[in-house]
């Protein structure tokens, strides 16, 4: 990066992006823009986020963990459950304000921060991105929406979705709340929309604001459901996912391998299927369906590249991209839920709005009135050869793709790495200090993330270790489904029905699949590593609310959570 101006910034993120669908990570997605990136910077092996979305949001803005900085869970979950959450510190469901967040940090040091897109950190006003450190911004509040702007079960409806007070509650533009319905454009699109937005603010700079540097903050709400994507990028992938997931599979694994993102003998975790039915015995018009809606996937993932581009071509005229440093990356791990059962409107299920408003028959797939979403199986296709998907501690909820640029060109790192780290190596490349414990007036907690300037630093054929081996813990927990890390060890809990309610243990530098559980065979790390976990447990300040919630479903003899 050039040395006569504070460096400029862009974090990009996808939304539920899997491990391996860009091509610069094996997929058959054409992701040119990407795959540049990659070519000029570094492709991450074994980054990792939280297994959720706003928790991640949370981190990555924070540089600490989400338990510290607001989300120990999402807060569409806490809010079921206001007796056991409310009051709870870390529990508040937005990004409090005992974290110095990275935008706020980089205002107050002369850099125009900028936003366009999903913000999942705060509902109201003075939780808002405007609130938090961004000058310029647009910003969709909740968690996710429909890629077209098409939300008729919001309006006109007496029950409104939990959180969400008011029609026009959902959008926002700098300060203030915009009218979704009027104020969006006609042809809005979520990837075209939030980059022409983040354009927008970059044309309009003043001459001031040109000679600040900046922090650009653009995050997707692709390709989360529903999936969604214009036709005539959909019809680019037709037919090439008619032989199902498992074959998507194989091929996305050997991808990996070519791409030396994974070892050659690398042993693929068991296909993720939560008791769907087997592909090969699904009917004819249910795989047509199926696999049309990863047609539609695949689409969403190309135009996030696209937009990407149209970044970096704006950038590249006004010379700024030379100067910039990028950071591309998924929130968690492919979305592989059965959604069937979410109520998105107190007393009505997904169900029940979907028979009223939306026409999913097979020829509207993929438009603004059709609403689905993948399913297990192709979201096992997208995690391979990791375990599970996005809200499981296992690798394949937690183990992302992560691109930067200007680093060292073409390489990929097997340096274990987080979504912590990208404050502290923000902060390390502009030549500022964290502010340490006091910030605006309040108490701050400090970051846990590392900067990635050694990395920077490395040549091709040094390895470089950011986490220490033996003393660095890194933990994940979400309504009991917990994890933690030290070195290549990993011991994961997953408690019924994810899992069997017990400790397990895995060496992740011979077992990236989590396949042979050592929990029997290596006591005493496991010991070790539960220890650990209480360290975390007790750092992080969590509390058992597994326990809990699952009392108060019983008491309403409830059996799931949505």
């Amino acid at each position: 990066m050039a040395t006569k101006k504070r460096p400029n910034f862009l974090v990009i993120v996808a939304d539920d992006l899997g491990f391996s669908d860009l091509s610069a990570y094996g997929s058959e997605i054409e992701t040119p823009n990407m795959d540049r990136l990659a070519q000029e910077g570094i492709r991450m092996s074994d980054f990792h986020t939280a297994a959720s979305c706003s928790p991640t949001r949370a981190m990555l803005l924070s540089g600490t963990d989400a338990h510290i900085a607001g989300l120990g869970g999402m807060a569409e979950r806490m809010n079921r459950f206001p007796e056991i959450f409310k009051g709870r510190e870390g529990y508040e469901g937005y990004l409090n304000f005992r974290v110095a967040a990275l935008p706020e940090i980089l205002q107050d040091n002369d850099y125009f921060t900028i936003m366009s897109g999903k913000w999942h950190l705060g509902l109201e006003k003075e939780l808002s991105p405007s609130a938090r450190g961004f000058t310029k911004v647009l910003s969709t509040l909740p968690g996710a929406g429909n890629h077209y702007n098409h939300e008729p079960q919001l309006y006109g409806e007496k029950e409104k979705p939990r959180a969400i007070l008011k029609e026009n509650g959902l959008w926002m533009e700098h300060d203030q709340f915009i009218d979704g319905k009027n104020d969006l454009p006609e042809d809005f699109y979520s990837s075209n929309t939030f980059t022409d937005y983040m354009l927008k603010y970059l044309r309009e700079r003043n001459e001031t604001e040109k000679e600040q540097p900046f922090f650009a903050y653009l995050p997707f709400t692709a390709p989360h459901w529903p999936l969604q994507a214009p036709p005539d990028t959909v019809r680019k992938y037709c037919g090439k996912y008619d032989d199902g997931p498992l074959a998507l599979r194989d091929r996305r694994l050997q991808g990996l391998i070519d791409k030396g993102i994974v070892p050659a003998d690398v042993e693929p975790a068991p296909h993720h299927t939560l008791d769907t039915t087997p592909w090969a015995d699904l009917p004819e018009d249910e795989q047509r369906k199926s696999s049309r809606a990863m047609e539609i996937f695949a689409a969403m993932v190309d135009l996030i590249d696209v937009n990407v581009g149209r970044v970096r071509s704006y950038l590249e005229s006004t010379g700024e991209w030379e100067n910039t440093f990028v950071v591309f990356m998924s929130d968690n791990g492919a979305e592989g839920q059965l959604l069937e059962a979410i109520p998105i409107l107190a007393g009505a299920t997904l169900e029940d709005l979907l028979k009223k408003y939306y026409d999913n028959s097979l020829e509207n797939l993929g438009n603004h009135n059709s609403f689905v979403w993948y399913g297990p199986q192709w979201a096992s296709a997208a995690t391979a050869p990791n375990r599970g998907a996005k809200s499981y501690t296992t690798e394949g909820g937690i183990r992302c793709p992560c691109i930067g640029t200007n680093l060292q060109p073409g390489s990929v790192s097997h340096t274990f790495t987080t979504v912590m780290d990208v404050l502290p190596t923000v902060l390390d490349l502009a030549g500022i200090s964290h502010p340490g414990n006091q910030f605006r007036g309040r108490e701050v907690a400090p970051v846990r993330g590392k900067s990635w300037r050694p990395l920077l630093d490395a040549s091709d054929d040094q390895h470089v270790t950011l986490y220490d081996s033996e003393n660095d813990i890194v933990g994940w927990e979400q309504f009991g489904i917990a994890a933690v890390r030290v070195g290549k060890w990993k011991a994961l809990y997953l408690p019924p029905p994810r899992g069997l309610g017990k400790w397990e243990l895995y060496d992740l530098s011979t077992d990236q699949g989590e396949i042979y559980d050592l929990a029997e065979s290596h006591k005493d790390k496991l010991l070790e590593m539960i220890a650990h976990y209480e360290t975390y447990f007790q750092e992080s300040g969590l509390f058992d609310s597994y326990t809990m919630v699952q009392e108060t479903l019983k008491r309403q003899g409830a059996k799931r959570w949505w």
